[in-house]
């Protein structure tokens, strides 16, 4: 492999050893960079020497917790992050990517379709830095969505907390106002795959409702579509 200041660094957090020299070697022939570590404690010393592009975590290292190897990284960086592992309940999919995950696999898995997901992931990613550099922001109701700073204020000035993926979410909501929109559209706006927790989109819809609405239990902002999904329902105005 020819090594260019363009190709993509992945970190692989895995202790079977031959899961994650498999993993790294396809990468590696498909022109990405890659680093295997096994514990917790040398993927972080690896981690702050290469800062990867992506990491992919198995949530089931044998001494260490996959989810506070996940907080780990959160905690400093907004890497994307591919969660891995065996028919986990549940709850431990939402946590990760309540934490800030980005797409989960279920072991085994086929490398093509690992290679795939990583394409997406680093392609939403690309996206979602060049959305960053957007100026300017949303008016509805009386709240201001100031997109540079990533930043909702409610109709009397305050500052109304929002999660990445909130964000996310409102912006999508926002940008199609009066458009009813799937989840399988939302799920792809906040950067969580399809396959992984569908309600999880019912969850931050809820979450919003409550920061946005004045009876979150009869919305008026935003509207369930039965069938189809959800509807930002108040007009939008783009300014700046």
């Amino acid at each position: 492999m020819l090594i260019t200041r363009n190709n993509p660094s992945v970190l692989i957090v895995d202790n079977d050893p031959a899961l994650g020299t498999t993993i790294a070697e396809y990468l590696a022939r498909n022109d990405m960079v890659t680093k295997l570590t096994a514990t917790r404690a040398e993927a972080l010393t690896v981690y702050q020497k290469l800062v990867p592009d992506l990491i992919i975590l198995n949530l089931k290292l044998h001494q260490d917790d996959g989810l506070d190897v996940l907080r780990d990284f959160r905690s400093s960086s907004d890497v994307p992050v591919i969660m891995t592992g065996g028919e986990l309940e549940e709850s431990d999919r939402v946590v990760g990517l309540e934490l800030g995950a980005d797409d989960y696999l279920t072991i085994p898995f086929g490398l093509r379709e690992l290679l795939a997901r990583i394409r997406a992931v680093m392609r939403r990613r690309s996206a979602s830095i060049n959305r960053q550099t957007e100026t300017g922001k949303w008016r509805f109701g009386g709240w201001e969505l100031r997109l540079k700073a990533r930043q909702l204020l409610d109709p009397s000035g305050r500052q109304v907390p929002l999660t990445k993926g909130e964000y996310a979410l409102l912006l999508a909501l926002v940008e199609a106002a009066g458009r009813p929109l799937s989840r399988e559209y939302l799920l792809q706006a906040t950067r969580i795959h399809e396959d992984i927790y569908d309600r999880s989109i019912d969850v931050q819809i809820l979450r919003l409702r409550r920061k946005l609405e004045t009876d979150a239990s009869a919305p008026k902002v935003i509207r369930t579509e039965r069938g189809i999904g959800y509807v930002f329902a108040i007009p939008t105005q783009r300014a700046g």
